[in-house]
């Protein structure tokens, strides 16, 4: 199966359009992850995030960049959609968010080295053609002690039945009409660790990411059922993805890129206390 990246150029001005399939990632996908995000920054970091410098790769419509802005990172995004990077941009300017986007790959990001605090990548690791080049991209352009934040889909039976059956094959549900994930293309978690201990990212921890509704097969055939049919945003909050138990079907995490960290990064703000 050819995974069918031109999507993202077909639809990529509607990334923020309620009933667009995408918008399934902003309607609980985006807060759900962020959530934990959130959990391991003040946990590594701190909660004082001003003048610190954050890349998100594979940007898309911005949904995470925007979050990542709103609580004081300076952020740059990343993403090899000229149509997706100009959503990005004008929904910025909405907002009032000073953003910076550009047009590049993960797999050779258009940044110097050792430039940011914090790299995050998340429904990007599943698509890349190069694997390998990503991870150690990412390590490239983390500064010593910084952080990268990451979710993808694990290669399992169970991702298999949800995100290539139910998701874009089966006719009832799937959600979409073209591939966008190629099953041969996801990543055990073993497979992503070995990657990034060879470019110098030593593993934080991993934990699951998944629907916490109780009967999330129902919502799925209640957003294709005619005259009752969902938004796919209201589809997704749900869902009310989010942190759980399992990793069988997608998982998220952190891992520090080896080196001595930056005294920010280290101890927090100067007097050891975390603060708004």
């Amino acid at each position: 199966m050819v995974i069918d990246n031109d999507v993202y150029d077909r639809v990529g001005e509607s990334w923020w359009e309620e009933d667009n399939p995408l918008n399934l990632l902003h309607g609980s996908l985006t807060p759900g992850r962020f959530a934990y995000f959130r959990t391991v920054l003040g946990q590594t970091i701190g909660r004082n995030y001003r003048g610190l410098r954050a890349l998100d790769v594979g940007s898309g419509g911005g949904f995470l960049a925007e979050e990542f802005t709103r609580i004081g990172f300076r952020v740059t995004g990343i993403d090899p959609s000229r149509v997706s990077i100009d959503t990005a941009r004008r929904h910025a300017a909405r907002a009032e968010l000073d953003i910076e986007y550009r047009i590049g790959s993960g797999e050779r990001l258009p940044v110097p080295d050792s430039t940011f605090d914090v790299v995050y990548c998340c429904d990007v690791l599943e698509h890349v053609s190069d694997l390998s080049a990503v991870i150690a991209e990412t390590s490239r352009v983390l500064k010593p002690g910084g952080l990268y934040l990451f979710d993808t889909i694990n290669r399992t039976f169970a991702s298999k039945l949800v995100a290539i059956k139910i998701m874009q094959e089966w006719r009832m549900t799937r959600m979409f009409d073209t591939p966008i994930h190629d099953w041969s293309m996801c990543i055990r978690p073993a497979e992503l660790t070995a990657l990034m201990e060879h470019r110098d990212l030593r593993l934080g921890e991993i934990v699951g990411l998944g629907p916490r509704s109780r009967n999330p097969l129902r919502l799925l055939d209640l957003a294709r059922a005619g005259g009752t049919r969902l938004s796919y945003g209201e589809l997704s909050r749900r869902l009310d993805f989010g942190q759980i138990r399992s990793t069988a079907i997608s998982y998220m995490g952190y891992a520090v890129k080896n080196g001595e960290s930056p005294p920010r990064l280290r101890d927090g703000l100067p007097d050891g206390r975390d603060q708004l």
